[in-house]
């Protein structure tokens, strides 16, 4: 009997076909049993380089993002692994600090789907669409091939697919809750999953977090055996300015003080991410010796974060932030309150139906002076009318109108906010969010990748 064999794809749209035809990212059964089996098949690759593993509730993408830039300022060649992609799958598998090309995409994807029937038949569940991402992305890091990879979690930590890998560094930003459905009701019972990626003798760099959550994840790294190195503690935002652009950062990090760095990312929330990046990096070189003040001054002013606070349109200015919990949310209120003069400022916000919508909703509900509810084209996408149940319970019937079609609802923000300016000195904004899918539609709409 002959076996099934995998046809190769042609194209990006063959190839992201293929893969959406899988278990969604949504559909999960907690087991690394098929990702083992996979990555085995494929030679193990991501044993191939070293890496950096990246965990928490929110923060993770800009933290990757700002890892990778230092990285490759240190001349090293990175690989980096994001999800969800903001615009275009091909996003979370980068090298070099750039997605993979659609040729390169198709290649990656072809290098791996003969090996993907092998472990479908072999198992009681066929891989999901989010490990066959993962085995690709370490497969085509070791193809390469990379000096590091720079690997973000999908959710969670002890089952995720990414954590196949023995990281020399993992990094656990803020942790909050979300995905409770998978990951537990608690902050701490999610710190006791995401604490799975810190492996014995690995340097652990721990954003600021509650007592519990600390507890949870220093009772972790002593048990394997890694070390600590604690924001407020070990690292840390010495300083902070916004500045035309962004902000202005003086940080400590574990070999030394980096003063006055310009970050162009908006938002506290972000000083600390970096913060957490240099640490992280500083860890992985090992030594006793700062990462020299021109490496981390050139690389930080050259991040950019896609769709976290970014301006991509002016008059009136539209902002789009991936906020889809309560905790992103008040981050980038605060940062907007910060950063920002704008008055008033219109939402926009299209959420998914299993996150929490009446907590985003009231994190954001004083920073806003009316909120147009929308949906985006996900099958998860709350309807617009759903959403405005909550959103006029929580804002009031006069601060909401509700429009189902994504560009209809940003047009109509942006009139209301030009209608609504208050002054000569300060102009109305719209701020799209509630989800990465609402925002990375959005940004195709208002002219795409840049």
């Amino acid at each position: 009997m002959n076996e099934p064999v995998a046809r190769p794809a042609e194209t990006f749209a063959e190839a992201e076909d293929a893969l959406l035809s899988r278990w969604p990212e949504t559909r999960l059964e907690p087991s690394l049993d098929r990702i083992r089996a996979f990555t085995e098949l494929l030679g193990d690759p991501q044993r191939a380089y070293r890496s950096i593993h990246l965990t928490g509730t929110n923060g993770k993408t800009s933290t990757s993002r700002m890892i990778d830039a230092l990285l490759r300022a240190l001349e090293l060649r990175t690989g980096r692994f994001t999800s969800p992609h903001v615009e275009r799958m091909s996003e979370r598998i980068s090298i070099d600090g750039e997605p993979l090309d659609d040729e390169a995409f198709v290649r990656a994807f072809n290098d791996i789907a003969p090996y993907t029937h092998l472990v479908d038949r072999a198992g009681e569940h066929p891989l999901s669409f989010f490990e066959t991402v993962v085995g690709m992305a370490y497969a085509a890091f070791a193809d390469a091939p990379v000096d590091v990879a720079v690997v973000e979690v999908g959710m969670g930590g002890s089952w995720d697919a990414t954590n196949v890998i023995d990281a020399d560094v993992a990094v656990v930003t803020p942790i909050a809750v979300d995905h409770a459905h998978y990951l537990g009701d608690t902050a701490v019972e999610i710190a006791r999953e995401k604490a799975g990626i810190i492996k014995p003798g690995s340097v652990a760099v721990l954003a600021q977090q509650t007592a519990a959550v600390a507890t949870v994840l220093l009772e972790r790294i002593a048990e394997v055996g890694a070390t600590a190195a604690r924001e407020g503690l070990e690292f840390g935002v010495v300083s902070r300015a916004p500045a035309v652009g962004g902000q202005v950062v003086t940080l400590q990090g574990l070999r030394g003080r980096y003063d006055d760095l310009f970050l162009p990312l908006y938002g506290a929330h972000q000083a600390q991410n970096a913060a957490a990046a240099l640490a992280a990096v500083e860890a992985f070189v090992g030594g006793e010796e700062p990462l020299g003040d021109d490496i981390v001054r050139g690389a930080f002013a050259e991040i950019t974060s896609p769709g976290r606070l970014e301006v991509v349109r002016r008059s009136p200015t539209i902002v789009l932030d991936a906020a889809h919990n309560p905790h992103g949310a008040e981050a980038a209120a605060a940062a907007l309150d910060d950063s920002f003069q704008f008055d008033p400022v219109i939402g926009v916000i299209g959420v998914m139906g299993d996150k929490d919508a009446e907590g985003l909703l009231a994190a954001f509900e004083p920073h806003l002076e009316h909120v147009v509810v929308t949906q985006n084209s996900a099958a998860r996408a709350l309807s617009a009318d759903r959403l405005a149940v909550v959103a006029r319970e929580v804002f009031g019937d006069d601060r909401v109108t509700v429009v189902p079609l994504l560009a209809d609802a940003i047009d109509a923000a942006a009139a209301r906010a030009e209608a609504t300016g208050s002054d000569a000195l300060s102009s109305g904004a719209v701020l799209v969010t509630g989800s990465v899918v609402t925002v990375g539609e959005a940004r195709t709409l208002l002219g795409g990748r840049k």
